[in-house]
């Protein structure tokens, strides 16, 4: 039994890093994409993950599933492929460590998963299920989301959803939105940045994005808020929770530090999202944060990742 399983995209993040002697720009060699990151947030934490996936059988898939073994992160339902290449991202960082994003996927591996390369003995033998919506944005692997987040739910498993919105790989913000909103359905537990709760709720503020979110059957809502910290909401309960003000270097898997950091404390507590209460919405989302503040302290995204003492002494620190 793992603790978290997650499909979807695990790609190279070619992060802008100076220039050479030649005056060229230089691009550095980053794993990344949105649900491994939240494998290896968790994973350097202590849970047991595994991944779903597709590579291409290249030089950069060969190293995405070699990070993936030496982080922890079960690779038995990473499939790799001949037929096609490996995602990449290419990643530009302004001065405060915000991103711009250009991606080589036309069509990337991950885009190319089939149903029938699912492993469903992971999807049925998980505490939580989670996935994204860069796996929805083109078929085959659209279908193949969909009846791996069946397959868990039918399982028992907790369905954590992330749409993580990225402009550029889809062919409009409506139709983003339309297919983004399509499988909160399934969900328990979603959580969604300030920049995208009036895409996939229609409401301005986090307090009316979780409301919205209960109407659609969801237990738990969290909205991330960039440096003003989080919003976790469950029905008659939630918690605002800041975070301390770092340097940031890179603001690469935050977000998925953040999430990793919470499905831990969703996992080792046992409860399931409609569970908690205002006491656990508090400390998880703490310790969520302080995944999140020592990931942007650091460059890349799974590279950032803190283990569970840096987290420990890093709360210490801050109580004292």
């Amino acid at each position: 039994m793992f603790d978290i399983v997650a499909l979807g995209e695990l790609l190279i993040d070619f992060t802008y890093h100076g220039i050479s002697e030649n005056g060229t720009r230089l691009f550095e060699q980053n794993p990344g994409g949105a649900p491994a990151n939240v494998l290896c947030a968790a994973s350097n934490l202590g849970l047991k993950t595994s991944f779903i996936g597709k590579v291409g059988k290249d030089m950069h898939g060969e190293f995405l599933r070699k990070v993936l073994e030496e982080k922890g992160v079960d690779t038995s339902g990473l499939i790799s492929a001949e037929d096609v290449f490996t995602t990449l991202a290419f990643v530009e960082l302004s001065e405060t460590g915000e991103r711009k994003f250009s991606f080589a996927r036309k069509p990337g591996a991950d885009t190319c998963l089939l149903a029938s390369e699912v492993n469903r003995e992971l999807t049925e033998a998980c505490k939580i299920f989670h996935f994204g919506s860069l796996s929805l944005t083109n078929e085959p692997s659209r279908s193949a989301t969909i009846e791996a987040v069946k397959s868990a739910k039918k399982a028992g498993a907790i369905i954590s959803y992330d749409p993580n919105y990225r402009a550029p790989l889809w062919n409009s913000e409506k139709e983003a939105a339309e297919v983004m909103q399509s499988v909160l359905q399934y969900a328990d537990i979603v959580k969604i940045s300030d920049e995208e709760v009036g895409m996939i709720t229609g409401e301005s503020s986090p307090e009316a994005a979780a409301s919205h979110l209960f109407q659609k059957g969801i237990s738990c809502a969290v909205v991330t808020l960039g440096s003003d910290g989080a919003y976790t909401a469950v029905k008659g309960a939630s918690a605002l929770v800041s975070v301390p003000d770092v340097p940031v270097v890179d603001t690469t898997g935050a977000g998925d530090a953040f999430w990793g950091g919470f499905l831990y404390q969703l996992a080792v507590s046992g409860l399931r999202p409609n569970e908690l209460h205002e006491e656990q919405l508090q400390q998880f989302t703490e310790f969520a944060n302080a995944v999140a503040t020592l990931c942007v302290q650091k460059r890349g995204g799974i590279p950032a990742m803190p283990t569970i003492h840096m987290v420990t002494d890093f709360l210490n620190r801050k109580e004292g």
